[in-house]
């Protein structure tokens, strides 16, 4: 038979909890190497999601951004499934991945933006070692949002068509909203779209608004793209330099100079200094850089 185990990308295994929070997780079986039915009925169907997850996350950071793995060390990613009872989160606890069953047991919380998301926490914690609170918590969960964006992008599903929003595909509202807008992260009613002294002291999913907003306005421009509609805080025009582009200089300033109690501030030098160091201090990218964190109110 088969099991889900990733020999390829550090054996990572995706494991069934049985509804438990704690105890022995069994790595799924298979016979014939079909998994699931698509429907929360078969319980491996969150369980290939999840795989799936993993693994495209493993390829996204490998491929794309030169990091071997969550971990750096080319070790997989354990993923455990179908935790408590209609446990409506999926987190990563420092060494794994967890999904709900979200309401009634019906809507496990696998959907590729939220794996993404949750590992990138993992690639957080091992290099910018990002605090989560004040400024550093806002660019946390800002990074796990990009990243997040980034694998959806990467994985290019028909199934769930790459966008700017996170969580679009899991319904936590219960109204087809999605949990963030990054093009305006004000639309949710509760994130911070600019920077103020408000933000430091606010939730990190709401303060990582300021930095999904500068990552949009960086990757796509001010006012109407494919992908919203996104203001800026100073009245300005920002022009998008594509969000690979965009990507490479998050990570490389994560990597390389963002440390446990970075601010807005400190994160706006340290992406100039990535994006000089990839693109020249002269070039259109260090400008787009400034420009779009002048644009949400980060001097």
């Amino acid at each position: 038979g088969y099991t889900l185990v990733d020999a390829v990308r550090g054996n990572g295994r995706t494991c069934d909890l049985k509804n438990r929070t704690s105890g022995t997780c069994t790595t799924f079986t298979d016979a014939d190497n079909a998994w699931g039915n698509g429907s929360y009925t078969d319980r491996a169907s969150a369980a290939v999601d999840a795989h799936y997850g993993a693994s495209t996350t493993f390829d996204y950071f490998k491929n794309v951004q030169g990091r071997n793995g969550i971990f750096g060390n080319g070790t997989g990613v354990p993923s455990r499934v179908h935790y408590g009872n209609s446990y409506i989160n999926a987190f990563w606890d420092g060494s794994q991945m967890t999904y709900g069953d979200g309401a009634s047991n019906r809507a496990p919380l696998v959907a590729i933006d939220v794996a993404g998301h949750e590992m990138t926490h993992g690639v957080t914690e091992n290099t910018a070692g990002l605090g989560y609170s004040g400024d550093a918590g806002g660019l946390n969960e800002s990074t796990s949002d990009i990243f997040g964006t980034m694998v959806e992008f990467y994985a290019n599903s028909s199934a769930d068509t790459p966008d700017f929003l996170i969580g679009e595909e899991i319904d936590i509202n219960g109204d087809g909203t999605p949990l963030r807008y990054m093009d305006d992260p004000s639309k949710d009613g509760a994130s911070y779209k600019c920077w103020s002294s408000a933000v430091p002291g606010s939730d990190p999913h709401y303060s990582s608004g300021v930095g999904n907003h500068f990552f949009f306005l960086l990757a796509n421009g001010s006012g109407q793209s494919t992908y919203g509609n996104s203001p800026t805080c100073n009245g300005s025009t920002v022009a998008g330099i594509g969000r690979d582009k965009a990507a490479k200089i998050w990570f490389k300033a994560l990597d390389n100079y963002m440390t446990s109690t970075e601010t807005y501030a400190k994160a706006r030098l340290d992406t100039v200094k990535a994006a000089t160091d990839l693109y020249g201090a002269s070039s259109t990218e260090v400008a787009a850089v400034k420009a779009a964190w002048s644009a949400v109110s980060v001097s």
